[in-house]
């Protein structure tokens, strides 16, 4: 993996008001990035500060700045504010994000900045050439891996696990572990040895899945058990399984943003189920959000890039529908039809 340090360093050391922006409905990794950067730029006297567009899960607070100055402002509370951070940023760094359209209100702002863009990123590239300086590879499980990398090849680290500070170590940690589903799904040889190099630091595993991976509420997980009961449908002449989540039912559940990490890994435990997606309909009904995820050689990225507006990983993919929920099962059937034949995985 080529990383381009010595041009990442001049910038960074050029540098002083940073804004870390993640992408719309963040989740472990891009919370873990952008925690990981803050802590790290913190340290070596910069001014950080951090922009998501959309709230976080409750389970993943620990993870905010300790300064309550330096809170992540999210934009749907507050978007002035964030705009006005990203027009007066002398460096914008978008992290776990290959579109900024993800940034979903921030898009034009951050186009329009006069500060020095940045990618850091895992996912296929689609607009580099939007940003002064990307990197960004698909040969890590996650961004906060090749952030993790980019950090142990900078001057001030030279390699030294022990120079990154523990804050930033526990975050790289929690974006890797959350991205892999703890170690399920897109692991390479160096997300182990990442992984062995933070425990190695002080990272504590244990106490860090019990956080994010052990801490839901009962309504979550009744909620988790409806959806496989009575929502789930399989079709096995596709080898795929399916579940939609509407807006009553979230109601009906006491839904808090991140109850629905990890639902569509769940049909690939059936041994005969090789795909499976999940729909969401967002909380104000324009859009309904689609998760897809697969086994072996199946490649739902370019399900997703041709069906559903969106992209991602061989698999792991998602994306955008812009339809009512209760049309989407009669268009996902007809689209897997035709794509399971393409893919010849019948």
């Amino acid at each position: 993996m080529q990383i381009d340090i010595s041009s990442l360093d001049s910038l960074l050391q050029q540098a002083d008001r940073i804004v870390l922006v993640g992408h719309f409905n963040p989740d472990g990794d891009a919370l873990g990035s952008v925690s990981a950067a803050y802590h790290y730029l913190k340290g070596r006297g910069k001014h950080p500060r951090i922009i998501l567009p959309s709230p976080y899960p409750d389970n993943m607070d620990f993870l905010e700045p300790d300064d309550p100055r330096d809170r992540m402002l999210v934009c749907e509370n507050d978007l002035d504010a964030a705009r006005s951070l990203v027009a007066g940023a002398d460096t914008i760094i978008c992290l776990d994000l290959n579109r900024l359209a993800r940034t979903e209100y921030l898009e034009d702002d951050i186009l329009a900045a006069r500060g020095h863009k940045i990618l850091i990123d895992h996912h296929i590239p689609v607009e580099l050439d939007r940003f002064d300086l990307a990197i960004s590879t698909t040969a890590v499980s996650s961004t906060c891996e090749l952030l993790f990398w980019i950090l142990m090849a900078m001057p001030d680290v030279a390699g030294d696990v022990q120079r990154i500070g523990p804050r930033c170590a526990e975050s790289l940690y929690v974006g890797m572990m959350t991205d892999t589903n703890n170690f399920s799904n897109s692991v390479f040889p160096g997300t182990f040895e990442m992984a062995s190099k933070l425990i190695a630091r002080g990272v504590d595993k244990d106490g860090l899945q019990e956080k994010v991976l052990s801490c839901y509420s009962v309504s979550r997980t009744r909620l988790m058990g409806h959806l496989l009961k009575d929502k789930m449908k399989v079709l096995p002449a596709f080898k795929t399984a399916y579940m939609l989540l509407s807006n009553k039912e979230k109601d009906r559940y006491h839904f808090k943003p991140g109850d629905s990490e990890g639902f569509v890994n769940m049909p690939l435990a059936i041994s005969s189920v090789k795909v499976s997606a999940f729909f969401t309909e967002n909380f104000d009904s324009q859009y309904v959000r689609v998760s897809l995820r697969s086994k072996g050689e199946i490649d739902v990225n370019r399900f997703a890039s041709r069906y559903f507006n969106g992209g991602g990983h061989r698999n792991a993919s998602g994306g955008r529908l812009y339809m009512p929920l209760e049309d989407v099962p009669a268009y996902f059937e007809q689209a897997l039809a035709t794509w399971a034949k393409e893919e010849k995985f019948l």
